[in-house]
C-alpha cells in the first residue's frame, strides 16, 4: 500500500506551498491549480475536483478566507469556517495541497506558483479567469470543467432556509 499524506500535511501556508510546488515541478510533476469558496462540499464540487485532478499529477486548491467569502457572498456566508473548509478539502484523496488566500482574487498566488494547468468551472470564460493570462504566458494551459447541474451551495442554502 502506498504512502498516504495526512490531512494536516496537505494544509500549507503560502510559503510552504511555494516550496512544495517547486519540489513537485523539479520532480517532473504537472501542477493543477483551482480555487474557490467550497463552503458546503457537494456532488458538484467533488465531480469538479476529481476532473481537475485528472488534468495533472498534483492538485492544489486555494480557498477563500472567511473574510473574503463574506465579501463575495454576503454577511451570512461562509456557512462553514475556513478551518473546517481546509480540513474537509484536505481530506479528499484527489487533493494534494490546500491553502488560503485573503485577497479579492488568487492572482498573487497563481503568479507565485505558475501552475501547469489552471482550472475553473465552465461558468467562466477564458477572458474572465483570473490568472489565465499569466499561466498561458508561462507556457501552461487553462481548462474549464462542466458543472453538474442542480448543485450549488447557494441553492442548497436557499432550500435549507426555506424549510426552517
Amino acid at each position: 500500500m502506498g504512502y498516504k499524506k495526512s490531512v494536516e500535511d496537505k494544509i500549507c501556508s503560502r510559503d510552504q506551498l511555494s516550496k512544495i510546488v517547486a519540489e513537485w515541478k523539479a520532480a517532473g510533476n504537472k501542477i493543477v491549480f483551482t480555487n474557490g469558496c467550497f463552503d458546503l462540499l457537494h456532488l458538484g464540487h467533488v465531480d469538479y475536483l476529481n476532473r481537475a485532478a485528472d488534468l495533472g499529477d498534483k492538485l492544489v486548491v486555494a480557498l477563500n478566507t472567511d473574510r473574503s467569502v463574506s465579501a463575495l457572498k454576503g454577511p451570512h456566508r461562509p456557512l462553514q469556517d475556513e478551518n473546517a473548509r481546509l480540513h474537509i478539502m484536505a481530506s479528499l484523496a484527489c487533493v494534494d495541497a490546500v491553502t488560503l488566500f485573503d485577497e479579492p482574487t488568487p492572482l498573487e498566488l497563481i503568479t507565485l506558483l505558475l501552475p501547469n494547468c489552471l482550472v475553473k468551472g465552465a461558468d467562466y470564460s477564458l477572458d474572465t479567469i483570473v490568472g489565465a493570462k499569466e499561466v498561458l504566458a508561462a507556457g501552461g494551459k487553462v481548462e474549464t470543467i462542466p458543472l453538474v447541474e442542480g448543485y450549488s451551495t447557494s441553492a442548497i442554502e436557499a432550500r435549507i432556509r426555506n424549510q426552517a
